[in-house]
């Protein structure tokens, strides 16, 4: 990952969207990249700031992961990088864009 998109997502997300923690910050990859290291999802859209703690549970235990597809943290190959995250700290749903932003996730109905 370049560290120009790095920076950009840390600079975006201060904080682990799971827990609030702000050091120990890695950046994650919403969608698994497998084992070939696609560097199509090295984009802020598909990035988001976790701390490692978060990042290695969701990695390792099946119910962590679970949970974090609820939220968004985690998908599924199909699933789009528009799917919002939760965000534990400001207790609203965003959408990831692809200009390294992040805005508050609207359902359509004016409900968030």
């Amino acid at each position: 990952m370049k560290a120009s998109t790095r920076k950009l997502v840390l600079e975006r997300d201060p904080y682990c969207f799971h827990c609030g923690e702000s050091n120990d910050l890695v950046v994650h990859h919403r969608r698994n990249r497998g084992h070939g290291g696609s560097k199509l999802l090295d984009k802020p859209e598909w990035l988001m700031a976790v701390c490692a703690s978060y990042n290695g549970e969701m990695e390792s235990d099946a119910w962590v992961a679970i949970a974090a597809r609820a939220l968004g943290h985690k998908l599924r190959s199909w699933e789009s990088h528009s799917l919002p995250v939760f965000d534990v700290v400001t207790q609203l749903w965003y959408v990831l864009e692809t200009n390294g932003t992040k805005e508050i996730y609207e359902d359509g109905e004016g409900r968030y």
